[in-house]
């Protein structure tokens, strides 16, 4: 005889349902299932890669083991056509082609410039990711604001910043943004490009971004925020402080989770269970997308539509693209651990070589000859600002006792919108209550 199990009671918050979700009706047998909920996470990719990547450890004749990867799956697929844009016309689709060109010519360069020895530190590549980082900045609006991270040094090109101030940055030149203080991608423009600076401890900016969208709509501003994690940094508690504030705040994250199949050396199938990452958003009561971060125009179309919602006050959105880091963690980095069969599948998908197919060829808003000329000048502007960078002198030996703490009268920090509009309190404290005053 079995055990009679106990009615289910409601939950104790009331009858009225979170996040939309409804109370199901009775079926024809008289139960009712008050727990199931169905949720769906738009998928605007036109391919869904089918492999796997699996680890091996081998001994060698001496005992040791060795660790490498192997990739199961279908890696012969034909590459899907570009997605139309519902929102961008041909200028712009050139436009985002051409940031695109500078982004990959520009890091060619500063791979150049690492092998002649003239960088300081190491330089960190986003080959095969300038669809995501071009196409999503230039969804963003002039106030707007941004935060790179180390692989979308695209977006900066897109938001105003020159290619010379990368390669000075790299340089620790004296006219980089940093004055030779930095080797690398660490530094913002909070007065005229709206841009805060990287953060090496992965997963903060996303925090930072929430507070820089509470601080505008205190000053009656509702704008996007943008910034970017990858798949291994998106495991950091941080990372769901951050989103899940902005949530409950209702604040315009817009947040790319770039799904490039690697964390430094190990891949997604032992950073993460879940199958897509944009499945994340539903535990924060948020929208999630898929693109592919191949093709530019569905990253934009992604990135044009959450940063519509930011400005209408309806809060953030969790955007996944996917696709596949083409280079190692950095240049130091050979990225020996990758199967070569990987590297030739997404090889095959170059952002840059399938958008230019795309204008060229099936929308023909290109002739073979203005896509000549456009790469031409590219290269032009690229070797222009190479020499700049090179050309700027380093830093002076005096020059490093300034600039490392903020002194009285250095700079005035004031609201950008205006005075914060908040309520005013009656002030002063209750008699049961305790001040505590620091000196």
């Amino acid at each position: 005889m079995g055990t009679k199990k106990p009615k289910s009671r409601h939950n104790s918050s009331g009858n009225r349902p979170r996040n939309g979700a409804s109370r199901s009706k009775p079926n024809n047998t008289g139960a009712r299932n008050n727990d199931l909920r169905t949720y769906s996470i738009p998928d605007y990719r036109l391919e869904h890669p089918d492999f796997t990547v699996r680890q091996r450890i081998e001994k060698d004749r001496h005992g040791a083991e060795h660790v490498h990867y192997e990739v199961e799956g279908d890696l012969n697929a034909p590459v899907p056509p570009i997605r139309d844009s519902k929102y961008l016309d041909k200028q712009q689709s050139i436009e985002i082609y051409r940031y695109m060109l500078l982004n990959r010519k520009m890091e060619v360069a500063l791979e150049n410039l690492y092998k002649q020895g003239k960088v300081v530190g190491g330089v960190y590549f986003g080959l095969g990711q300038e669809a995501c980082s071009c196409a999503s900045a230039y969804a963003l609006d002039k106030d707007d604001w941004f935060a790179p991270m180390i692989r979308n040094q695209g977006s900066l090109l897109v938001r105003g910043f020159g290619a010379s101030v990368t390669m000075m940055q790299y340089m620790a030149k004296a006219d980089s943004p940093t004055k030779g203080r930095d080797g690398t991608s660490h530094f913002g423009d909070i007065k005229k490009n709206n841009m805060v600076s990287p953060i090496s401890m992965l997963g903060d900016l996303i925090p930072v971004m929430s507070g820089v969208a509470l601080g505008a709509r205190l000053q009656g501003r509702n704008l996007a925020v943008m910034t970017y994690i990858g798949d291994g940094g998106q495991s950091t508690g941080v990372t769901y402080e951050g989103i899940n504030f902005a949530a409950v705040q209702n604040l315009g994250l817009v947040l790319f989770v770039e799904s490039n199949l690697w964390a430094y050396s190990t891949p997604s199938e032992m950073q993460y269970r879940c199958k897509d990452l944009a499945e994340r958003a539903i535990g924060y009561g948020i929208p999630g997308v898929i693109v592919d971060g191949t093709d530019a125009c569905q990253v934009y179309d992604a990135a044009h539509e959450a940063v519509e919602r930011a400005h209408r006050g309806e809060g953030p959105t969790l955007i996944e693209a996917k696709m596949m880091r083409m280079k190692g963690h950095a240049i130091h980095d050979a990225a020996s651990y990758v199967p070569k069969s990987m590297f030739d599948f997404w090889k095959k998908r170059d952002p840059i070589v399938r958008f230019e197919n795309y204008l060229v060829k099936e929308k023909k808003w290109l002739t073979p000859k203005e896509n000549q000329d456009l790469i031409a000048e590219v290269e032009r502007i690229i070797e222009e600002e190479r020499e700049i960078a090179v050309n700027s002198p380093m830093p002076t030996p005096e020059s490093a006792e300034g600039g490392v703490f903020c002194e009285d009268g250095c700079h005035e920090i004031k609201p950008k919108y205006g005075m914060p509009k908040v309520k005013k309190g009656i002030g002063g404290f209750k008699q049961t209550e305790a001040a505590v005053h620091l000196k």
